[in-house]
């Protein structure tokens, strides 16, 4: 599903990602641990073409994500992203949270559909055979009907359900955190990226996020989870990858990877998070 090739990111003089060449195939669950600076959240935002590699290849589906002329906005619908801090507007609320994305995208479907149909009745202007139109695409009430009814399924699975009219700063942050991934839910991704989903919330809330992660990984979404959180990652991971210096240092199924640890850095890294 995503192919990486040799990504390399600098910013100015400092070497984050070193030639980083990895392949995650589809429903797998990759653990990315290592220490802080190894560059792990950096490896998360160039798969979701947040950042721009400074040179290498992210193949998606067959599309390499670090050519210019790859439409990313595309690929982005495919890949869901749940960052550290929530990232919620706090002037929308939860409902509208969700709502949000699929909304904007039926809008831009329609506009992209209305432009390329003006171009192909110009054509016909000129053909004897004419060309077909492409499909309008939703209406803006049935974009706005059909992301409110999935909205509500998931708010419904997780139990938030009575949450969905309230605003952001209303919530716990542990609720934020299953809002934040419900909202990534909304597009139907391919492939869910999170970023240290549990490093901002209390210890007491941890578990119902790290439990929603899990159930999403029981319904067999290909996942890429960096994480510090040692237990889940043996727990959830179908593999861990080790990153330290910009690179992957070691890549292995759990059990050998926490058992069985080959590169002295991760085993000098275990020594020091596992007690």
């Amino acid at each position: 599903m995503i192919e990486i090739k040799r990504l390399t990111k600098k910013y100015g003089e400092l070497l984050v990602l070193d030639e980083v060449t990895e392949t995650i195939e589809d429903g797998e669950k990759v653990v990315v641990i290592g220490p802080s600076g190894s560059g792990k959240s950096t490896l998360l935002r160039c798969i979701n073409c947040m950042e721009d590699p400074t040179s290498g290849s992210i193949y998606f589906e067959g599309e390499d994500l670090a050519d210019m002329r790859v439409n990313i906005n595309h690929a982005r619908r495919h890949i869901g992203m749940v960052f550290q801090q929530f990232n919620l507007f706090n002037n929308m609320t939860v409902l509208q949270n969700i709502m949000l994305a699929p909304v904007t995208v039926a809008a831009e479907d329609r506009r992209a559909a209305a432009r390329k149909n003006f171009v192909i009745r110009i054509k016909n202007l000129f053909r004897k055979e004419k060309l077909p139109l492409l499909p309008k695409g939703k209406t803006n009430a049935e974009a706005k009907a059909e992301a409110q009814k999935r909205a509500l399924e998931l708010l419904e699975r997780i139990g938030l359900q009575d949450k969905a009219n309230v605003y952001p700063s209303t919530l716990s942050g542990g609720q934020k955190q299953r809002i934040a991934i419900v909202r990534a839910l909304a597009m139907n991704p391919k492939v869910m990226l999170f970023d240290e989903p549990t490093s901002a919330l209390d210890p007491e809330m941890v578990g119902e996020v790290l439990d929603l992660i899990k159930r999403l990984a029981d319904m067999g979404m290909t996942m890429v989870i960096v994480t510090h959180e040692m237990g889940f990652a043996r727990e959830v991971g179908t593999r861990i990858l080790f990153m330290d210096g910009g690179k992957i240092r070691e890549s292995a199924p759990p059990e050998e990877f926490f058992n069985h640890p080959k590169n002295p850095r991760l085993k000098e890294f275990l020594s020091k998070v596992i007690s």
